[in-house]
């Protein structure tokens, strides 16, 4: 059942996975996760919905009744209560899924949630302001930080190139050259 989430705010959400097309004429649809390792998805509950309207606003998150979600193929698929046929599968398809941040599990002291490191300053050896972090991508090999500013920068998100984040002051420092 699809209940208004009286209880987290949408800046205490975080997006774990997408609900995908229809799987099948009772409901199911398939489900893509975003978590690291992708089968994260299914340990997390409740998971919360909100679609996107056609004007492109969201809507507000609600809590939905997951009754049950498998590994399927290279994927997921998942039932909800209340979205018992294919039709209603449509309904939710594009969805995008999300759980209060209380639910994620604490990291190590060198360790960051993508979500906490976006809006950040980065600063450079010299502690020239390249811009801030726009979103953060991943290429396989490691984690890249994409900087907005004057121009945008990739800078990969090793150790060999981040100095040091400091959540508590908003920012982090690189050893980057500057643009010049």
């Amino acid at each position: 059942m699809a209940v208004p989430s009286g209880g987290p705010k949408p800046a205490d959400m975080v997006v774990i996975g997408q609900v995908g097309s229809p799987y099948g004429v009772r409901g199911w649809v398939h489900v893509l996760s975003f978590t690291q390792p992708p089968a994260g998805l299914l340990s997390y509950a409740p998971w919360h919905l909100r679609r996107k309207r056609k004007t492109g606003a969201w809507d507000a998150w609600c809590l939905h009744d997951r009754e049950a979600a498998k590994a399927h193929g290279d994927g997921f698929v998942a039932s909800f209560g209340r979205v018992c046929d294919r039709n209603a599968a449509f309904a939710i398809a594009g969805a995008e899924i999300g759980i209060s941040a209380d639910r994620l599990p604490p990291l190590s002291e060198d360790e960051f949630y993508w979500r906490d490191l976006i809006g950040l300053r980065v600063l450079n050896q010299h502690g020239e302001a390249l811009g801030e972090v726009q979103r953060l991508l991943s290429n396989g090999a490691q984690d890249v930080m994409v900087i907005g500013g004057d121009a945008e920068i990739l800078i990969p998100f090793v150790h060999a190139h981040v100095v040091e984040v400091r959540l508590q002051d908003g920012c982090i420092h690189v050893h980057w050259e500057g643009l010049d």
